[in-house]
């Protein structure tokens, strides 16, 4: 009998033969587009470690997004096109810039924590405006290379797409490990009973710091095949409005199923920049009214409509009693304190 592990796998292999094969069938602005979603999907689903698993709200993870773009585009400009050095590059700025803002994001919780990224990203993103020797400024960091592979540069649409798609599929599986590894769980359960894990020995601002950097990792590497993909990067990438449409994109997707966030930034895209133009511009008014639709209609977003045994099981492992080496007992869907679930010691 085939597991869920498996049929999970069987999925994503089948997935990404389809998505590689997709250039050889469809014309250059399509190829284009869905490079633009894939990019956008791992944005999203870096923000659900955030939202889904950690549970932290987060309004400015665009700046770590822009961020690793600016970085992959100055390091590709003036040093080196290579492959992959402006990603690596990316993804190393990124989660120092998560980790220095993390700091100081991660103790604090709900609306504050809302307000405080919100205020991170309108500082990075006022920077990008400001710092105009080094990005250009309101203009933006244009002119930059062509990546290069085994010394020749990627022209082709079909080529950029299939780099993006393999990196991106990098960090998807990065991400995915994350969900399924003890530390995935021990996230769960501090944003479920946060006291319950103190007590068994746990530091919660060393694992939301931790997952707040990794977060901040992933989107800078999103923001680096961005700086591949169009070749330009604005502080518009990094502000207010593209961190809106990545929490939207969890939200209508379903934030905790990894999968999810991924359909829901594909909708994003699909409605902002495809039909969009043909909406005289009222893209973002179709996008109010499908997350309306899905607070209303869909509980748990898109994800919500699969079957049961489909889904990314969140909340079913629990991390083990660092002080005594067994597994703990930590029944997630019982341990809200207004429920007065927590059970009795035995004797």
């Amino acid at each position: 009998m085939i597991g869920r592990l498996q049929v999970s796998r069987l999925i994503a292999g089948s997935l990404l033969i389809v998505l590689a094969v997709v250039p050889l069938f469809v014309a250059q602005f399509q190829t284009s587009m869905l490079a633009r979603m894939l990019i956008f999907a791992l944005l999203a689903v870096s923000l659900d470690l955030l939202v889904g698993i950690t549970g932290l709200p987060s309004l400015g993870h665009a700046a770590y997004f822009g961020v690793g773009a600016y970085t992959a585009g100055l390091v590709a400009k003036y040093w080196t096109a290579a492959a992959p050095v402006p990603l690596l590059a990316a993804v190393v700025v990124a989660a120092f810039a998560a980790a220095a803002t993390g700091w100081l994001a991660v103790r604090s919780h709900g609306v504050f924590f809302l307000m405080l990224t919100l205020a991170i990203g309108e500082l990075i993103q006022q920077l990008a405006e400001s710092w105009s020797t080094v990005t250009g400024g309101d203009n933006g960091l244009y002119g930059i290379p062509a990546v290069e592979v085994a010394g020749k540069p990627l022209l082709l649409v079909g080529y950029v797409y299939w780099y993006v798609l393999v990196f991106a599929a990098v960090g998807f599986a990065v991400i995915w490990a994350v969900f399924r590894s003890p530390f995935g769980a021990a996230l769960r359960g501090i944003r479920d009973n946060e006291p319950r894990m103190c007590s068994l020995g746990y530091s919660p601002f060393r694992y939301k710091l931790a997952g707040f950097v990794l977060a901040g990792a992933v989107a800078g590497l999103a923001g680096g095949l961005l700086a591949v993909q169009q070749q330009l990067v604005t502080p518009a990438d990094l502000g207010f409005t593209t961190s809106a449409l990545a929490l939207l994109a969890v939200a209508v997707g379903g934030a905790g199923s990894l999968w999810g966030p991924a359909i829901g930034a594909a909708l994003v895209v699909l409605v902002r920049d495809v039909y969009g133009p043909d909406l005289d511009g009222h893209g973002t008014l179709v996008l109010g009214v499908v997350f309306i639709v899905a607070v209303y209609l869909l509980r748990n977003g898109i994800a919500g409509l699969a079957p049961t045994r489909f889904r990314l099981r969140g909340r079913t492992s629990a991390p083990s009693d660092p002080t005594q080496g067994t597994p703990a007992t930590l029944d997630t869907s019982e341990s809200s304190p207004d429920r007065g679930s927590d059970r009795e010691p035995r004797s």
